[in-house]
């Protein structure tokens, strides 16, 4: 194999049709073909199982494809630093962010790279923390600011804030300014599913009380817990600073859970087992820079240091 192949395959993949694959690569989809057969016939194993819908890895497939996003990333990685060895840090750095964080952090963080590192272009995913987890261990993301520390081997999490959580109400009601968990035990709640850690953390936090959430609706999207919340689904449960917009217009109101409170951290996460470009390391020192001063200034609300490094 050589890596033009391996790029080939990569988009295959990513693209989930030889016929886009072919479109975007800008080559004839019979040549793309006899890649993979070529491919195939090297590694003595089948990578793609077609079907009507396109085409999906088999576990050899996926294996590939992990290691060989790693391997051109490197690669990309390795060429970037020398032509920048002497001068200003240069490459595409890809970060993941929960959709709580990214409406507080994106913005400044983005902003500051752009007066700092010019030669940076940062490309921002955002989605639930555990897939951004996801996207980590499958290497399309270089830094995560994740929910929990990473247990994926290889990855180094340093715990920089703590998010109070807080209870959240359609806006006209009658709800108390601050109330116990056990105060929710028959109440309809929207969710995010069972796999993911705010669920997982509530969870925890409400099995010593003998009791579990009443789930109405379960679905994995900060913006949608919000908007169904506010359209009288349920309560919920989401960091205190990500519904302050909502609650001073009146869409939401809010109760904060009665003292020692709910928290959960905000963990920078990177790889450990493969090279940092100087473009990653610079990104992850302003990444830590930026959300220190938004601590610093109270612009993000309802945070502080953690007590215990993890």
């Amino acid at each position: 194999m050589d890596i033009r192949q391996l790029q080939y395959f990569i988009e295959i993949v990513e693209q989930g049709s030889f016929t886009r694959a072919s479109r975007s690569l800008n080559i004839a989809q019979p040549a793309l073909s006899l890649h993979l057969r070529n491919m195939e016939n090297a590694l003595g194993t089948r990578l793609l199982v077609r079907s009507h819908a396109g085409v999906v890895p088999t576990e050899a497939g996926a294996l590939l494809a992990r290691r060989a996003r790693s391997i051109l990333d490197d690669l990309a990685r390795t060429e970037d630093d020398i032509r920048t060895l002497d001068g200003n840090p240069q490459g595409v750095v890809r970060v993941g962010l929960p959709g709580t964080i990214s409406a507080i952090l994106g913005l400044p963080l983005i902003t500051a790279a752009r007066e700092r590192y010019p030669g940076i272009v940062l490309n921002i995913s955002e989605a639930m923390s555990g897939f951004i987890a996801d996207w980590m261990s499958e290497g399309r993301i270089d830094i995560a600011v994740l929910y929990s520390a990473s247990q994926e081997r290889g990855n180094v999490s340093q715990r920089l804030l703590e998010e109070e959580l807080a209870v959240i109400w359609q806006g006209d009601s009658d709800c108390p300014s601050e109330m116990s968990l056990e105060g929710l035990r028959d109440t309809p709640m929207v969710l995010p599913s069972s796999a993911h850690g705010l669920r997982i953390q509530l969870n925890e936090a409400m099995r010593p009380l003998g009791i579990s959430p009443n789930v109405a609706v379960e679905i994995d999207s900060y913006a949608n817990i919000k908007s169904l919340v506010a359209a009288g689904f349920g309560a919920s449960i989401l960091p205190y600073h990500a519904v302050q917009q909502e609650v001073s217009k009146g869409t939401l109101a809010v109760s904060r859970i009665a003292d020692p409170g709910l928290w959960r951290g905000v963990h920078l996460t990177y790889p450990a087992n493969r090279p940092v470009a100087r473009a990653q390391q610079v990104v992850l020192g302003l990444l830590r820079e930026v959300i220190f001063e938004l601590h610093a200034s109270g612009d993000w609300a309802a945070v502080r240091l953690p007590k215990t490094d993890d």
